[in-house]
């Protein structure tokens, strides 16, 4: 029986470097999803909240899509 890939998203918490480093947290988040649709329209959610700059969205053969080239996937525009 073939296992199902799942997606997993990555990003920062929002918070500024320097109180992340005062708190001693790891800055990451992760989420997990079944479909690819589902990652892509939560990793649109976080990038159009404007709290998480850091967004990359994985597969599980390891594939991850992040930065301008996720943002192109999406069709966000950088104006």
């Amino acid at each position: 029986m073939a296992e199902n890939m799942t997606y997993r998203i990555s990003y920062d918490d929002g918070l500024a470097i320097s109180v992340k480093k005062w708190r001693n947290e790891d800055p990451a988040r992760t989420e997990t999803f079944l479909t690819e649709h589902e990652a892509l329209n939560r990793a649109r959610e976080l990038l159009e909240d404007g709290d998480h700059q850091a967004v990359a969205v994985s597969d599980g053969s390891g594939n991850v899509l992040g930065g301008v080239l996720l943002q192109l996937r999406l069709g966000i525009s950088a104006n």
